[in-house]
C-alpha cells in the first residue's frame, strides 16, 4: 500500500512539473489575455505549497516508525498550511482586482495591499502562538503577565504603531490611491505603494522616497490625479497701449469665441454627457467638486501694466494628461497669436528708450 502511495505522489509531482511548464508556454506565448496569465501565475504559486504539503505528509506516513511524535512534522505542516492560506488569499484578491480592471471599474489597490500586509502579520502571530502552544508554553499566562513589559514595548514602538493606524486612516479617508500624482510640503511624485507604516513615492527625477504614514496623515496633501475633467490654462496677453477700444473689444471677443469653439477646451455642452450618469447617482453634493470638474472660461482686459494692457485668458482643457494638456495649450496660444496678427493690435514687450543730447558734445568741442 505504501509503495503505491509513494508511486502516486511521484507521478503527481511529475505531472505538476509537466503541465506547469507547458501551460506557461501556452498562456505567455500563445495568449495575450492578462486574466489568463494571472490565473496561471496564482494557481502555480498555490500549487507549490500544496504539493509540498502532500510530499511532507507522504514522507512521514511512509517512515512514521522512524519519526514518532516528531515536532518537525508539526512545524513543517504549520508553515506549509500558512503558506497555502496566504497564496489562496492572494489569488482571491488579485482575481477580484483583475475582474474590476476588465470592467473598467475603480480599483482600490492600496486596500488590497493593506489586507495582504495585515494577513502576513496575522499569519506570523498565529504561527508564533501555535509553536509556543505545541511546545507546552502557557500562552494565556504570558499574555496576562505582559503588563509592564507590554507598556514598555508599546512606548518603544509608539511611532510604528502610530504609522500603522495612520495607514488605515489614509486608506479609509481615500486621500490618494496607488498611481496618483500627489504633492506634499516637501515632496512631489507618484504613489507606488501604501504600506503598513510608510508610503513610497516615485519623484519626477526618478528617485524613490519613503514617507512615514503619520507625516502624510497629519499634513496637507494635494492630489493632482483627482481631476476628472479640466486642467487649467492661464496666461496674460500683453498688448501695446492703444486708444482703439473697439478693436480691443473685438479681439477679446474673438479669443473668447475661439475658446468656446475649441474641441479640447471645457464648456458645458462638451462635458454634459460625461457628467449625466454621475449626476444621477450623486445628487447630494457638487459633482464638480467631488470628481474634479472645472469649466471656467474667462477672457477679459485685466489690468494696465507699466508698458502694456494685459488680457487675462483663463480656461480648462478637457484632458488632464500632461502631454495632451501641453498640446492643447500650445494650440490655444498659437491661435491667439493668429488673432493678434490679423488685428490692429500689437504685442507689447519691455523696451528701454535712450535719449542722446548732441548739445553736450558740441559744448565739449
Amino acid at each position: 500500500m505504501k509503495l503505491y502511495i509513494a508511486i502516486g505522489v511521484v507521478v503527481l509531482n511529475l505531472l505538476y512539473l509537466f503541465f506547469t511548464k507547458n501551460l506557461k508556454y501556452f498562456f505567455f506565448k500563445k495568449r495575450k489575455n492578462i486574466f489568463l496569465r494571472l490565473l496561471y501565475s496564482r494557481v502555480y504559486k498555490i500549487g507549490i505549497p500544496f504539493l509540498f504539503l502532500i510530499d511532507v505528509n507522504t514522507f512521514f506516513y511512509l517512515f512514521d516508525d522512524r519519526f514518532p511524535n516528531s515536532n518537525v512534522k508539526f512545524f513543517l505542516n504549520l508553515f506549509l498550511i500558512s503558506w497555502l492560506f496566504y497564496e489562496v488569499l492572494k489569488y482571491i484578491i488579485y482575481t477580484a482586482i483583475t475582474i474590476k480592471v476588465s470592467k473598467k471599474e475603480n480599483v482600490r489597490r492600496e486596500l488590497f495591499s493593506l489586507v495582504i500586509n495585515l494577513t502576513k502579520v496575522l499569519i506570523v502571530i498565529v504561527i508564533f502562538v501555535a509553536v509556543l502552544s505545541h511546545l507546552g508554553v502557557n500562552v494565556t499566562a504570558i499574555i496576562t503577565s505582559l503588563g509592564i513589559g507590554g507598556v514598555i514595548i508599546g512606548l518603544a514602538a509608539k511611532e510604528t504603531i502610530g504609522n500603522f493606524f495612520d495607514s488605515i486612516r489614509l486608506v479609509s479617508e481615500d486621500a490618494f490611491h496607488v498611481g496618483d500624482w500627489i504633492e506634499t510640503k516637501d515632496f512631489e511624485g507618484f504613489v507606488t505603494e501604501i504600506g503598513l507604516t510608510a508610503t513610497q513615492i516615485r519623484t519626477f527625477d526618478n528617485g524613490l522616497i519613503v514617507i512615514p504614514n503619520s507625516k502624510l496623515a497629519n499634513e496637507w496633501v494635494k492630489n493632482w490625479s483627482r481631476r476628472m475633467i479640466g486642467r487649467r490654462i492661464k496666461f496674460w496677453l500683453k498688448i501695446k497701449y492703444t486708444t482703439d477700444t473697439d478693436e480691443l473689444r473685438r479681439v477679446v471677443n474673438e479669443i473668447r469665441v475661439m475658446l468656446q469653439k475649441h474641441p479640447f477646451i471645457v464648456t458645458d455642452d462638451k462635458i454634459k454627457s460625461r457628467l449625466r450618469k454621475k449626476m444621477q447617482k450623486n445628487a447630494l453634493f457638487s459633482i464638480e467638486d467631488k470628481y474634479g470638474v472645472r469649466k471656467t472660461l474667462l477672457v477679459y482686459v485685466d489690468k494696465f501694466d507699466e508698458y502694456s494692457i494685459d488680457i487675462l485668458i483663463y480656461a480648462f482643457s478637457i484632458t488632464v494628461d500632461w502631454e495632451e494638456w501641453l498640446r492643447v495649450k500650445q494650440d490655444v496660444m498659437l491661435k491667439v497669436l493668429d488673432i493678434i496678427k490679423n488685428s490692429k493690435l500689437e504685442l507689447a514687450y519691455p523696451t528701454n528708450v535712450i535719449f542722446y543730447d548732441e548739445r553736450k558734445n558740441l559744448w565739449k568741442n
